[in-house]
């Protein structure tokens, strides 16, 4: 087997309270429920191919046409695809970052070279990034905000790196799946660039609308060669007819988006508060997930006795372990978090709402 472990998996404890996977905590809307449930209803039937109609609408979102975009069960498919089609001799990564990245390219012959993000500069690139960028690199792949340490760039960053790619020919890969949780979308999302032959840029719907179990990711880019060559190594029907009801009836939400912005900045800045009574060392981050750093490093196991997952950070790339993230989870889900942290702490004293 030997491939990377993630969080969410749920299967192999009895009753678990998963802090491990980092999903809007208002959960899947209930138009996306019904219009899933509807696929179901429907799915005697083959799937769309190719969702027309969802790269008619995101397309349209984006400013780039429907033949720009293309959708896969879930983002980390977007990513083997990319792999598939672009064959980079060198690729540059940060570490820590996503490991599928590493895994999809190496698959296909790449050699991943690393830029380190430094603890004393909180896991965020320097200005000496773009140096980084030789003629030699085929591709640059930028998680914004970065998993699993939240970072977020600010767009001025990317467009430095993208007119560094410009100059070396390199192909930027930007993963912006957790952007549209971030709040600050409008200052640091690379969406104004996607005219660029030089940009692919991931999206996951998976995250921003809770459909974890569903699957539904999508990637854009002004190189429609590369779109169509990733096209010839898609399965025929990679989402499912109930994922593509879904999908349409999410772009079709209007005040979801702004009301879980609205309690994933309030429940994270009560879990920053909390997480103040403990000792461990919280990194600055933007994003719907903490990325924390603790002198134990049996915290997930001391959590799990517990009732509680965490995502253990330990077999990232560039990470050691004592480091976890944890998602920002509904209200009462956070409480209970707090709860059993103080008994993993063996703070006895009974935990009270701050103010």
């Amino acid at each position: 087997m030997g491939r990377h472990i993630h969080g969410g998996n749920i299967y192999q404890y009895k009753q678990i309270l998963d802090f491990s996977a980092n999903l809007n905590p208002l959960g899947m809307p209930e138009s996306v429920r019904r219009a899933a449930v509807s696929g179901v209803g429907r799915a005697e039937h083959y799937p769309e191919p190719d969702c027309a109609k969802l790269r008619e609408r995101i397309g349209s979102s984006l400013g780039v046409g429907p033949d720009q975009v293309i959708f896969g069960n879930g983002a980390t498919e977007i990513v083997f695809l990319a792999a598939a089609a672009m064959r980079p001799r060198r690729a540059l990564l940060f570490a820590p970052t996503y490991a599928e990245y590493e895994e999809a390219f190496t698959a296909y012959g790449c050699e991943c070279r690393y830029y380190l993000l430094r603890e004393e500069k909180g896991f965020l690139p320097g200005e000496d990034f773009r140096e980084q960028i030789t003629p030699e690199l085929d591709l640059i792949v930028i998680c914004n905000p970065n998993n699993p340490t939240g970072g977020l760039l600010t767009r001025g960053f990317i467009s430095g790196v993208l007119e560094r790619c410009r100059e070396t020919g390199s192909m930027l890969f930007l993963d912006e799946s957790f952007m549209e949780l971030t709040g600050n979308k409008e200052e640091s999302s690379a969406e104004p660039f996607l005219p660029s032959r030089h940009l692919f840029l991931l999206k996951s719907m998976t995250k921003t609308y809770a459909m974890a179990g569903l699957r539904l990711g999508y990637g854009a880019s002004g190189n429609r060669e590369l779109i169509d060559r990733m096209y010839q190594y898609k399965p025929s029907w990679n989402v499912s007819l109930p994922a593509q009801e879904a999908g349409e009836a999410a772009v079709s939400e209007t005040g979801y988006l702004k009301q879980s912005l609205r309690y994933i900045e309030r429940e994270r800045q009560f879990l920053l508060e909390a997480l103040e009574e403990f000792p461990v060392r919280v990194y600055e981050g933007a994003a719907n997930y903490l990325f924390f750093s603790c002198g134990r490093t049996d915290l997930k196991e001391a959590c799990l006795r517990h009732g509680v997952l965490l995502r253990d950070c330990g077999n990232y790339r560039g990470l050691a372990a004592g480091y976890y993230r944890i998602a920002v989870r509904t209200h009462e889900e956070n409480r209970r978090l707090v709860q059993v942290f103080r008994q993993v702490f063996d703070k006895t004293e009974t935990f009270g709402e701050k103010g």
